[in-house]
């Protein structure tokens, strides 16, 4: 607010001094000068009108000047800190800030038009997402030097003979390697994620295809029943230039409700898998997808 400026207030027309005027039927001695009357004061009234206008607009300055400097508080404040605007939490989780790996000099990013391939040229190790605060780390997912071997990957599967068909067909695809990363938070929650990578995007998609179909997984994950697609996280703004898929499981479920995700990113497949005794909630796993595939994007 701008700062109002107190206006002068005049007072009232001062009256004019009466004089006397000489008649013409008989001489008169000129009367003695007389002084100007003197000018009557202002009403009692008026005065108090007055200082009610002065105080009034001094109130006005000060107010102005007070509520300029409050607004200005409020604006440098977070919205948490203000009361009454206080945001309430809605599940997501405290992760660190994100920063992509450098690239060998002279390599393209993954998703660049001059990468026909689209390919990861940093360290896969470096892609995964990190722990969110106050996660406690699952160290079994990280295998030898940071990659995971084929057959801790598909005991996320439930059935023997689908971890076997699995199993020939990453061979088949010439799977690279694995890079795994696992973690649980305070609040029962295990989220595992799988970067498995290939020699082309074109693999890629042929297997994302098989795994991720419309409507429901292609393979069992262990500890489900029936899975179906997440309709709400297809809704959802998606940061990368690459497909995803995901599904959660439907009701009834047993002890706990798992979520899982796909994403065909270039010559990189992501698995991500999130379960909870009891229910799994959504917006952690959306965070957590959305956040891995901007590392992957």
């Amino acid at each position: 607010m701008t700062e109002q400026q107190a206006q002068a207030v005049e007072p009232g027309p001062e009256t004019t001094p009466a004089g006397g005027l000489a008649t013409a039927e008989a001489p008169v001695p000129p009367a003695p000068e007389q002084a100007p009357a003197p000018e009557p004061a202002a009403p009692a009234k008026d005065r108090r009108v007055l200082r009610a206008v002065l105080r009034w607009t001094a109130a006005v300055v000060v107010f102005a000047a007070v509520g300029a400097g409050t607004a200005y508080g409020i604006t440098g404040m977070e919205r948490t800190e203000v009361p009454g605007l206080a945001t309430e939490p809605d599940g997501r989780w405290d992760y660190p800030t994100l920063t992509r790996p450098p690239l060998p000099s002279g390599s393209p990013r993954p998703f660049a038009e001059e990468n026909a391939a689209e390919a990861h040229y940093a360290d896969l190790r470096a892609l995964l997402l990190p722990a969110p605060a106050g996660a406690t780390d699952d160290r079994a997912l990280r295998g030898d030097d940071g990659w995971l071997p084929t057959k801790d990957f598909l005991k996320e599967f439930a059935d023997d003979d689908e971890r076997a068909d699995l199993r020939q067909m990453l061979k088949d695809d010439g799977l690279r390697h694995i890079a795994a990363r696992g973690w649980t938070t305070e609040d029962g929650t295990s989220t595992r994620i799988y970067l498995l990578r290939f020699d082309t995007s074109v693999i890629v998609d042929d297997l994302a295809a098989r795994m991720a179909p419309f409507g429901a997984p292609g393979y069992q994950l262990r500890g489900t029943e029936t899975s179906v697609a997440d309709e709400g996280f297809a809704n959802l703004p998606w940061p990368g230039d690459f497909p995803r898929w995901a599904y959660t499981e439907s009701k009834p479920y047993g002890a706990e409700q798992v979520r899982q995700a796909y994403l065909g990113a270039g010559d990189v497949l992501a698995v991500i898998v999130q379960s909870r005794k009891g229910t799994a909630a959504s917006v952690p796993f959306r965070q957590t997808v959305t956040l891995q595939g901007q590392l992957l994007g």
